[in-house]
């Protein structure tokens, strides 16, 4: 079992924090305003409407939710073309970081910077999908 262990690579737990970051965001939106007695019965009707903090930190959920795919794919890819596993994990988890950062952004209602922010991630997943490119 500890063999398999060492195959698991922080690239990969970060996969695991990324899908994490989605769910948090809801726990974010519906703090202290959800009742799971009379809202849980339509959440998402719930959800819409909101206002403020709560509407962008749902949209913080639903983003983090469409950055999924292309950072799962881009560490897969990368894990398979053999990329060199040290820079894979430190791109991973700068990944990561800049979508905590995205999070953080969003909810405070700065727009630029939140764009900003996501134009990096954006990079940095472009950075780990040509990783192991020869």
């Amino acid at each position: 079992m500890s063999t398999q262990l060492a195959h698991f690579t922080v690239a990969y737990w970060c996969v695991l924090v990324a899908v994490l970051l989605p769910i948090g965001c809801a726990m974010l939106a519906k703090r202290g305003g959800f009742s799971m007695k009379r809202d849980n019965h339509d959440p998402r009707q719930w959800l819409t409407k909101q206002t403020g903090w709560r509407a962008r930190a749902n949209a913080a959920q639903a983003n983090s939710y469409e950055s999924l795919p292309f950072f799962i794919g881009a560490v897969i890819i990368a894990h398979q073309l053999g990329a060199a596993q040290t820079p894979l994990d430190m791109l991973a988890l700068a990944y990561v970081l800049i979508r905590l950062l995205y999070i953080v952004m969003y909810v405070g209602d700065l727009p630029t910077a939140r764009s900003m922010i996501w134009g990096a991630g954006f990079l940095v997943n472009v950075g780990i999908l040509f990783l192991g490119y020869r």
